[in-house]
């Protein structure tokens, strides 16, 4: 499993919320971040080249947009169930604050949106590794959902 984004993580907090989830989703499944610096002119273009760099042609790539389809936790477990059945790699792409090259959005195969607030980038970083996490213990039949 693989998790793209555009952008550092700054803050402490935040890094350290990280490096927690990181390790323990590690007891299910190698996961792979991989950071692709800010454009400081914000080119989407230039991000997109260097997102697409990183995925292979057999990697199942779900993008985080708000325009996506909306998932509950059982559903996205299924999702990450199913594709690992499948023997594809997952790889998630988060952009920048100035979303994903439309490139990028024809690249994916599902589109996923977690909501239409608008969430800082190092704090949806976090929510998607619990989410990744919940799943996990989801389809584990492991006490940690409710």
């Amino acid at each position: 499993m693989k998790i793209i984004c555009v952008g550092k993580i700054k803050e402490k907090f935040f890094r350290d919320a990280i490096e927690e989830y990181v390790k323990r989703i590690s007891k299910y499944t190698k996961l792979e971040i991989v950071e692709i610096p800010d454009e400081s002119d914000f080119n989407l273009k230039k991000e997109r080249d260097k997102i697409l760099s990183k995925i292979k042609d057999s990697d199942y790539v779900i993008t985080l947009e708000i325009e996506g389809n909306s998932l509950d936790s059982l559903e996205f477990a299924r999702k990450i169930d199913n594709n690992f059945n499948s023997n594809k790699n997952l790889t998630f792409v988060i952009g920048s604050s100035y979303g994903l090259d439309d490139l990028v959005k024809q690249r994916s195969n599902y589109r996923l949106s977690f909501s239409k607030f608008t969430f800082p980038h190092q704090m949806f970083r976090v929510m998607l590794l619990e989410q990744i996490y919940r799943a996990y213990k989801i389809n584990n039949n492991e006490n940690y959902h409710k």
